[in-house]
């Protein structure tokens, strides 16, 4: 069963992959589908919807039907999203790689140099009260008191939600080198005299990605509900680029006359959030043998 769900998840991932990158092409580099443009004379129109015959050809939606809708302003609402998909994707994976690159720094040094002391504190302890002191924040308000005092920006957004989500991150991989600097291959390593660079990076950073990997795959789903929720408030990416968030936000206004709006951002998130946390749980039962047992 749980296979069953992981292998499910995955192909809607695919899935997501592939209608970002259509996205992409279909709205910016061909505008096949254009997000931005605005008829206001076909504005709330329903899911699967003619364009208005009062519309001149160049200003009609491709093949003259709205797959999912327009909204107040009569803008295409499936252009939109596949607009959004690849904004709110690309978020997600950048702003982990952040975290994940922070986390690998900072949670080898805090396992491989643990013992090392600077002055009255070992390396371990620092980073590791350190890394307490910044799970003591709630993330969500840290992040959004970041946003209000800078510029509303996408790569702002990206940056702000990495170097605030990289804790999780940092104590496995800790985990990890505490565990692995003790094996044979190590010991070895370090009577041939190899650098402790190479060590680290060739020898016990491949050996300590397994958990890493699980997490970054469940963070980049966190990643996007946090973007979705910092553009419901306001503070996300701006216009005029579309996320699956101010799609959502502009929607909120419309949810008796239009609701459309505000399901179908809203659905689209949980479908993904869901198949990120199922291929995440999928990999954790993968990587461990005694939860393949079960």
């Amino acid at each position: 069963m749980k296979g069953t769900k992981a292998t499910g998840g995955l192909i809607i991932l695919l899935l997501l992959i592939l209608a970002a990158l259509a996205g992409k092409a279909l709205t910016e580099w061909t505008i096949v589908f254009d997000p931005a443009t605005v008829r206001l004379i076909d504005k709330f129109l329903p899911p699967l919807s003619f364009a208005s015959e009062h519309l001149p050809a160049e200003d009609w939606p491709r093949f003259g039907i709205y797959l999912l809708g327009t909204d107040e302003l009569g803008r295409d609402v499936f252009a939109r999203m596949l607009q959004g998909s690849f904004v709110s994707l690309s978020i997600g994976f950048i702003a982990v790689g952040i975290s994940v690159l922070i986390g690998i720094l900072l949670g080898g040094l805090a396992g491989y140099y643990g013992n090392v002391r600077l002055g009255f504190i070992s390396v371990d302890t620092l980073i590791m009260r350190f890394t307490d002191v910044m799970l003591c924040f709630p993330t969500f308000f840290l992040i959004l008191t970041v946003v209000a005092l800078l510029p509303p920006s996408i790569y702002n957004i990206m940056i702000i939600i990495g170097i605030t989500s990289w804790m999780g991150t940092a104590r496995f991989v800790r985990a990890e080198f505490l565990a692995l600097r003790e094996q044979d291959f190590v010991v070895a390593a370090h009577a041939l005299g190899l650098p402790s660079w190479r060590i680290i990076f060739l020898h016990m950073v491949p050996n300590a990605m397994a958990p890493v990997l699980i997490s970054a795959i469940i963070g980049v789903a966190g990643a996007i509900l946090t973007e979705s929720a910092l553009s419901f408030l306001g503070f996300g990416v701006q216009p005029p680029y579309a996320t699956w968030g101010n799609i959502l936000a502009d929607g909120k206004n419309f949810i008796f006359d239009a609701p459309w709006l505000f399901f179908i951002p809203g659905i689209a998130i949980l479908i993904v959030v869901l198949a990120f946390n199922l291929v995440g749980e999928g990999m954790r039962e993968a990587f461990n043998p005694k939860l393949r047992r079960r």
